[in-house]
């Protein structure tokens, strides 16, 4: 046998050694794990699910296997993707708060304008209690059927854009007419700013730029322009960073809790580690994406604290509406502040002793 012939055999022999090592491992797997994603592989969703299913399968030495559906692969929306992880037909469901809301009302306590202030202080409230807090709530509410694991990030920070002028104060959103999902919070936010509120599907958000249905909408810098907005006119963005975009991983609760101790132990590490990369993707995409936009002609504005703080004193009315019309929202309201002011007091005494 020639040294070519015995390479390309050796070769193929690693080959099928590791595809029978691979479906070995598939076949073995003592819980088989069907997640699901309705985004895309350039989304902050997949890279988690990605750093998920690594950690799982190789810290449980194969008893966990996971299988990824990237798209609308097993259900499309919200609604119908909660209940099928209530179901079980559904192992692991990514949803936005928006996208949950029809089920857990209160989820939407992370539209809430202007309560966490940076990064930092989002993603330590988001690793604690509170998210332990809407856990407990979204337990009880779904008859121990649905189980949130943790709240990470997809596409960074809610800012406001729009197609007409520069906003730098509240007076300047004054009759744009914005952008936003068919929900009552997200309306009452835009309509205490002033402007007027216009539900458009996403799908048709570029068109009603163009035609000037809408001019404006609340959005973070990669879906501006993953989506080509600027090219539909949107040219002015204010980095008010109103609210954190954070998204919520679900398991049902079954497939959970019929794991052994040390195996759930594995899945809440990899939701930990799956966190931490959502955290991190949104920071790393936003640096190009806000490049271009400046690069195109963009209008790219950050207010000063003072400018912020008029923001905030401007939307305040937001957060008696909500504790007073959303099922269970002063309870997470009260979780949610309570979190933030005790991490802000960590940062600022770390601060302290950096800077020191």
């Amino acid at each position: 046998m020639k040294y070519r012939e015995f390479l390309n055999l050796k070769k193929l022999s690693a080959a099928a050694v590791g595809a029978c090592l691979f479906a070995g491992s598939a076949i073995a797997a003592d819980f088989n794990i069907r997640a699901t994603a309705n985004s895309n592989e350039n989304d902050e969703d997949y890279d988690g699910l990605v750093v998920f299913k690594n950690y799982v399968e190789a810290a449980s030495n194969g008893k966990i296997g996971v299988e990824l559906f990237i798209g609308t692969q097993l259900c499309s929306k919200g609604a119908e993707c909660l209940q099928g992880v209530a179901d079980g037909t559904i192992d692991i469901y990514i949803s936005t708060s928006g996208g949950a809301a029809g089920a857990f009302p209160y989820v939407q306590v992370l539209d809430l304008p202007y309560l966490m202030a940076s990064d930092r202080v989002a993603e330590a409230v988001l690793e604690g209690d509170f998210t332990r807090k809407v856990r407990e709530m979204a337990l009880v509410d779904s008859g121990d059927k649905i189980r949130l694991m943790t709240i990470g990030n997809t596409g960074g920070w809610r800012n406001f854009a729009n197609t007409k002028r520069r906003v730098q104060n509240p007076s300047d959103m004054e009759g744009l007419k914005i952008r936003t999902v068919v929900a009552d919070l997200p309306q009452e936010l835009v309509k205490a700013l002033g402007a007027s509120p216009t539900p458009i599907p996403w799908p048709e958000l570029f068109t009603s730029f163009q035609t000037g249905v809408v001019e404006g909408s609340k959005n973070g810098i990669t879906d501006i322009m993953g989506m080509k907005f600027p090219d539909a006119g949107l040219k002015y963005v204010t980095l008010d960073g109103h609210a954190y975009m954070g998204a919520l991983w679900w398991m049902n609760n079954d497939k959970f809790k019929s794991m052994p101790e040390e195996l759930r132990q594995v899945v809440v590490d990899g939701f930990s580690a799956l966190q931490q990369a959502t955290f991190a993707s949104p920071k790393r995409k936003s640096i190009e994406a806000y490049e271009n936009f400046v690069a195109g002609g963009g209008d790219l504005y950050v207010p000063t604290p003072e400018e912020k703080a008029a923001f905030k004193d401007a939307a305040a009315p937001v957060y008696d509406w909500f504790k007073a019309n959303v099922k269970g929202g002063e309870a997470v309201f009260d979780s949610l502040t309570s979190e933030v002011a005790k991490a802000e007091a960590a940062i600022k005494d770390a601060n302290m002793k950096d800077l020191n």
